[in-house]
């Protein structure tokens, strides 16, 4: 295994054989990214996650692959109950080596980045790329979940609450959903 830097587990002097094409090695460690937002949603980690690497020279860059695993929670952006989502990201980074390559044609400029001249390399950005990419675009405790009543703020998911239903004059459609031309139904033509 690697030296780590200053003590930082997620913070590595590349070895010397990983220079030499076609070589590789296997990294491994726990990642704990605490509390953290992501869009409007705010997480937490629960424990710490597990993560596991290969790096391999393919020629002037080195490419990082691998996967992390672990348990986030947040709350449900319909009733507001937290939920856990099990994270099971996939680590993927192309570090060009300076001097050795130039940036390929074939890649869009985010696709890959260089090999700091201290031949350092920090997983933290891989690792925490991989997990905000896993996260849900709009966290739910479940797929039919029925939210908070918008008259008393009763969580639906537990029962009715009792407030009569508001009749909201909308034109909807067949499937009971508002209607996009709802705006339009008092519309007067002169």
């Amino acid at each position: 295994m690697a030296a780590t830097v200053e003590n930082n587990p997620l913070v590595i002097d590349v070895p010397a054989e990983l220079f030499a094409p076609a070589e590789s090695s296997s990294f491994e460690g726990t990642y704990d990214m605490g509390e953290f937002d992501f869009g409007p949603d705010h997480y937490k980690t629960v424990g710490t996650m597990q993560w596991n690497a290969f790096v391999s020279n393919v020629g002037g860059a080195l490419l990082v692959t691998g996967s992390i695993t672990g348990v986030v929670a947040t709350e449900c952006s319909r009733c507001l109950d937290e939920v856990e989502y099990d994270v099971n990201g996939e680590l993927e980074a192309y570090l060009i080596i300076p001097g050795e390559s130039e940036a390929p044609e074939d890649m869009d400029e985010d696709e890959f980045d260089y090999l700091p001249e201290s031949n350092q390399l920090d997983f933290e950005p891989i690792l925490r790329a991989a997990v905000l990419v896993d996260l849900p675009y709009v966290p739910s405790c479940a797929e039919d979940c029925k939210g908070l009543c918008p008259q008393c703020g009763a969580n639906l998911n537990d029962g009715p609450c009792g407030c009569k239903p508001v009749e909201d004059d909308v034109v909807r459609t067949g499937s009971g959903k508002p209607s996009q031309f709802a705006a339009l139904k008092n519309f007067k033509f002169e």
